[in-house]
């Protein structure tokens, strides 16, 4: 599914150099700067201002997986891994030693109007949006990766995709099963750590990507992780 590489133009290659300062600028404007209520703003504000700068740049709507013509399947292949997390999911409440996944120290206890606003707006416009358009459309096409996928575009892609967790792995030890197994482990060096694995997972999620010919594809694994996985940690918290 994924070619052998190539060489970006130089016009590329200036897009490349503005959007990843642009992500820079909106990943500490979230995390730092920017009221709760303004997140889910500033992920779809950048979300659009990435992609209008790889049109500029002379990307197609294929390259950056958003094209008409494949919707449909790129729909599908969002729905299939959407199940899929969820039947993940299933199998880990029903493994007691598993359900500490969820015990996460930064869901706290949101009452039902503030858990549909984290699960439904927060989450899908400031989070999934913003991030499956840059590092699963915009960089990877910047990058020279095409319509179907080439390893280094792609692994490029993941490797700022990981270091774009910087900010949020330093509150990973408020997880208990993150404390449970990295207790007394300095934090760096378990941010350092968080940054890798989600690199790694930015390669698989590329390569679904490719395979559904679409953003829509890697959207529905995203939401399902995330809003899924808010919805059920909160329901644990609860009871």
């Amino acid at each position: 599914m994924l070619a052998a590489t190539t060489t970006a133009p130089p016009r590329r290659t200036l897009a490349l150099l503005v959007a990843v300062l642009l992500l820079a600028t909106a990943t500490v404007l979230a995390n730092r700067v920017l009221p709760g209520w303004a997140y889910p703003l500033c992920g779809a504000a950048t979300a659009v201002a990435l992609v209008g700068l790889g049109r500029l740049a002379g990307i197609g709507w294929a390259e950056l997986g958003l094209s008409r013509r494949d919707a449909r399947r790129s729909l599908l292949f969002g729905s299939l891994g959407f199940a899929l997390v969820l039947l993940f999911f299933g199998v880990a409440l029903a493994v007691p030693s598993l359900r500490t996944l969820f015990h996460d120290g930064r869901v706290g206890s949101p009452g039902f109007g503030q858990l549909l606003w984290l699960a439904l707006v927060r989450i899908p416009f400031g989070t999934v949006l913003i991030e499956e358009v840059a590092f699963r459309g915009v960089l990877p096409a910047l990058l020279g990766a095409g319509e179907r996928g080439r390893w280094w575009p792609v692994l490029g892609a993941s490797a700022l995709f990981g270091l774009w967790h910087l900010l949020p792995s330093l509150a990973l030890m408020r997880n208990e099963a993150v404390r449970t197994v990295f207790g007394g482990v300095p934090l760096a060096f378990v941010s350092l750590l968080a940054m890798l694995a989600a690199a790694g997972v930015g390669v698989l999620i590329c390569w679904w990507r490719y395979a559904g010919r679409g953003l829509l594809a890697p959207i529905g694994v995203h939401l399902a992780t995330n809003s899924g996985g808010l919805v059920l940690a909160t329901a644990l918290v609860g009871h």
